[in-house]
């Protein structure tokens, strides 16, 4: 059975291996009742989304070619940053997961799309589809899990470095395209390595990440501002290109970090994982692993429906739009099983998530047993929403049910 690392409340602990394979059972029959109600509601879903998001990105770019004029800079700047959020995050992303692969449109298809962004789809879809969703929050084999510059979690071993974790982080979430393309390489491992020790296929991936970082940029930096020359526009269409992509970097970078880092999120021993995992260990895995952000439909759609964290490590091929329609029936398995749904608005994601990633930059227990008055408002404040957290009530409170239940059937049989 799944065992999370350092945990003296374990979450899962009064779950029987019985408990387990009925959470499998019942996320199964979730999962298939969508994949059967598929259709043409989905399709003309993501087709009318593909075709709102082409159509703003080309009238963003007609619009910088008078970014010279002020309100044309900022009207093209922010519809050219909302273009490119959607497409990487509710089109690309998903349609890379092969959630749209059952509609059989060569044009829609995970295996032919290739995205706005630095890395090459088919180097992200191995290091995101495969490992990450395969191993999701197992320190040393999930390399999202602090994209392996951060200190994670409390077993791991504290390291002065790691005071600079939070300037780490920032930098990341400026320029998360080029962050996600050196992990997609595992970059520092390869390098690290003698040249003729190196991998073709790492080889290949830097050749092909290379040339994808060139197409790129000639695109925004390049070819655009050029047309914008004759109208005097060429220097503020280049820097509204480089704005919307680190508006679209900073985005991306704290929904997935509202996903998977706040204070709450479970992460897990390797040699806590079975060799053969069963379907419904798997599933706690990423029940407790994962975490939701509440929101209007407009914010769900700007996520990518990554706003349903949880659904989407649940089942990863089905079609975001129905994440949705899923949440209910998911928490209702959770409530069930006295799991902890986690969902908070994104204000309180965010700083719940980045209270956590300077808190580990410290030793143990420092920022426990700091006076939050002693710190700086916004971290106090961000100490204080990381700590507001009813889990270990929640699961105390259910412990404590199960161990009473278990004496009076020990006093009943007696």
């Amino acid at each position: 059975m799944t065992t999370v690392t350092n945990k003296a409340d374990n979450p899962i602990a009064h779950l029987s291996e019985q408990d387990i394979a009925e959470i499998g059972e019942k996320l199964d029959a979730i999962r298939q009742e969508v994949i059967d109600s598929r259709g043409d509601d989905d399709a003309n879903y993501i087709r009318g989304m593909i075709d709102f998001q082409r159509k703003l990105e080309l009238g963003s770019r007609a619009v910088l070619l008078f970014s010279v004029l002020p309100p044309a800079w900022l009207i093209g700047t922010a519809g050219l940053s909302v273009a490119k959020i959607l497409e990487n995050m509710e089109i690309g992303h998903n349609v890379l997961h092969g959630q749209w692969d059952w509609m059989r449109d060569s044009k829609i298809h995970s295996t032919t799309w290739e995205w706005d962004n630095a890395t090459p789809a088919e180097n992200w879809k191995h290091s995101h589809n495969q490992v990450h969703h395969t191993y999701t929050n197992i320190i040393g084999k999930d390399n999202d899990l602090g994209y392996g510059i951060m200190r994670v979690d409390e077993e791991q071993k504290w390291y002065p470095m790691y005071l600079a974790q939070p300037l780490w982080n920032f930098v990341n979430a400026c320029f998360f395209e080029y962050g996600i393309a050196a992990y997609d390489l595992d970059l520092g491992r390869n390098l690290s390595r003698p040249k003729d020790k190196r991998p073709e296929s790492f080889k290949r991936g830097v050749k092909a990440t290379l040339a994808k970082i060139r197409k790129q940029a000639t695109k925004d930096y390049v070819v655009h501002p050029l047309l914008s020359a004759p109208t005097g526009s060429l220097l503020p269409t280049l820097a509204a290109n480089f704005v919307a992509n680190v508006v679209r970097n900073l985005w991306s970078h704290s929904v997935i970090m509202c996903g998977h880092f706040p204070e709450g999120v479970e992460t897990f021993e390797l040699a806590s994982i079975p060799e053969k995992e069963s379907r419904g260990a798997w599933y706690l895995r990423q029940m407790l692993g994962s975490a939701n952000i509440s929101g209007s439909k407009l914010m769900h759609i700007m996520t990518g429906n990554l706003s349903h964290q949880i659904e989407h490590h649940l089942f990863p091929d089905l079609p975001s739009n129905r994440y949705a329609e899923v949440a209910p029936k998911v928490r209702a398995v959770f409530d069930e099983y006295g799991l902890t749904y986690l969902s908070r608005p994104l204000p309180q994601q965010v700083a719940s998530a980045w209270h956590k990633v300077v808190r580990l930059s410290f030793p143990n227990g420092w920022l426990e047993t700091t006076n939050a008055k002693n710190l700086p408002q916004q971290l106090a404040a961000l100490y204080k929403i990381a700590t507001a957290d009813k889990r270990k009530r929640r699961v105390m409170l259910r412990l404590l049910e199960r161990k009473a239940a278990e004496q009076q059937e020990l006093a009943t049989a007696a």
